[in-house]
């Protein structure tokens, strides 16, 4: 029986040259060796240790202000808060510009409600809010056209309460008679200890997401680190100023831990709705100053309403 001819074989193909630099799939890849016959650093560790330092190198001179203007109080710490409030709204428009806010009248606005804050009292605070909308009714006249106006408005408004208000309160809190001074240092550490402790518990043992949506890295568990933090951090200030009961810290501890969560959350759905990542670059590495006091844009005002409750 005859069988079909074998067909010709293929000529073998030559094993490609591994170039210089180059190497074979599943090869595993060898680190180069330490420059100069030091030591090798290990790999992923020197970037964070140094952006550690650096934000270490940042913060610490903004704590040493932030105490310093809340010991002088007074005209000092109002001209600071307005100071402040500038600076929070402009990083909101900045990242809101296509909306067109009412800038001007947004400044005016937030420094007359400080100013009231320090001279007057909440009934004030609110006078200048009402005629915040008849300054922006006469502002949108001045424009060639009134197409998005009530956008404008609308962001407008948003800055001068968010912004605005709270750094009033902060100046009602540090004016309150009896240890103002004291409850505005009790409001920041309650406040930033939250913050901190959420931030080492979601690192440590962050399982379950909290708002993923929102914000990505938020942990159940890192809240509940979280709230124990700040109200503990309270708690344990009490301790050590007698005109502040256990009880009374323990309640406000709970509070401003609670609304610290809830002011951050909430300038997380701001700048996601605007598609931005950081507010600013005011504070270096640790972002802008939306970034860094949005807690504290809650919490200063709970703190006010909870020391006037418990008789301060």
């Amino acid at each position: 029986m005859d069988f079909p001819p074998r067909p010709p074989e293929a000529p073998s193909q030559p094993a490609p040259r591994e170039r210089a630099g180059h190497r074979r799939a599943g090869t595993p890849i060898e680190p180069p060796g330490p420059p100069f016959g030091g030591r090798q650093a290990p790999r992923g560790r020197r970037r964070p240790r140094r952006e550690t330092l650096a934000r270490i190198a940042v913060a610490v001179p903004w704590i040493g202000l932030a105490i310093f203007i809340v010991a002088v109080g007074g005209l000092p710490f109002a001209l600071a808060m307005i100071g402040f409030a500038v600076i929070g709204l402009s990083e909101l428009f900045r990242m809101a510009r296509r909306y067109r806010p009412m800038v001007p009248v947004a400044f005016a606005a937030a420094a007359a409600m400080v100013v009231a804050a320090y001279y007057g009292s909440q009934f004030q605070i609110v006078l200048v809010g009402v005629a915040a909308f008849p300054a922006m009714f006469a502002y949108a006249l001045t424009r060639r056209s009134w197409a998005g106006v009530t956008h404008s408005m609308a962001i407008t408004v948003l800055g001068i309460a968010w912004i605005g208000l709270p750094f009033a309160h902060a100046v009602l809190l540090r004016e309150l008679p009896s240890h103002g001074g004291a409850l505005v240092i009790d409001v920041l550490v309650g406040t930033f200890l939250t913050d901190t402790a959420a931030y080492a518990g979601g690192r440590l043992f962050g399982r379950r997401p909290l708002a993923p949506t929102l914000s990505p890295n938020k942990t159940v568990e890192g809240l509940a680190f979280g709230i124990v933090g700040g109200t503990m951090g309270l708690w344990f200030a009490g301790l050590y100023q007698d005109w502040l009961s256990g009880v009374d810290a323990l309640i406000m501890g709970i509070c401003i831990a609670g609304i610290a969560v809830v002011g951050d959350l909430f300038e997380s759905m701001v700048k996601r709705d605007l598609k931005i990542k950081d507010s600013g670059n005011v504070f270096g590495p640790h972002g802008g100053l939306l970034d860094r006091l949005d807690a504290l844009l809650f919490t200063i005002v709970a703190g006010y309403y909870l020391a006037v409750a418990f008789g301060f």
